[in-house]
């Protein structure tokens, strides 16, 4: 009776964020953290089987201009064989960036019909790290919510990866690339 009161608690709470999100403001994409102060950010790294699984929210109705998001708790430095180092979240999943985005001051650019291809990776509170420097994590502000930047890219999820290790996004329309724990692209090393 307690476990369902509690998942039913935990329900409301998630549908309430979600609504007060999607009231945000469209126009919002400032940076709200430099790469460079990143300390309310990132935390120490830890376990990643401790962390919160990582989930993707619904389509905001078109009001916000998102229309997929994904969320995660911890950016991981994996290896992947020609490529290198390239980053991922909790779940495994390869994080990319845009061309068009722009680093300093972080801004993207991808919006609308463009995050249901490509979603924005979102923050609640902080993220931890494995393998990739702390103090280059921040924020961007996007419609009332953060979306993580690494080194001032805005990092995204591809939705044509659809298991962990997948690299299916990288280097569609010469503008994307799975970004490197340092937050450059990656490029085949041989």
């Amino acid at each position: 009776m307690i476990a369902q009161r509690i998942v039913i608690a935990s329900a409301a709470g998630l549908a309430s964020a979600l609504l007060l999100a999607a009231c945000g403001s469209s126009n919002d994409n400032a940076s709200s953290t430099n790469p460079g102060n990143a300390a309310a950010v990132a935390t120490a790294a830890s376990d990643p089987a401790t962390s919160a699984p990582a989930t993707s929210a619904p389509a905001d109705g078109g009001n916000s201009g998102n229309g997929h998001l994904a969320t995660t708790t911890m950016l991981m430095a994996k290896t992947v064989k020609g490529m290198g180092s390239v980053v991922t979240d909790d779940k495994g999943m390869t994080l990319y960036r845009s061309d068009k985005d722009q680093a300093a001051p972080s801004r993207w650019t991808c919006a609308g019909e463009c995050t249901k291809t490509w979603m924005p990776v979102m923050v609640q509170d902080s993220v931890r790290t494995m393998g990739v420097e702390k103090s280059l994590i921040g924020t961007v502000h996007r419609n009332g919510m953060k979306q993580v930047t690494l080194d001032g890219w805005p990092l995204y999820r591809y939705m044509g990866d659809t298991k962990a290790g997948q690299m299916s996004g990288q280097g569609k329309d010469r503008q994307w690339y799975a970004v490197t724990p340092t937050g450059q692209k990656s490029a085949m090393t041989g």
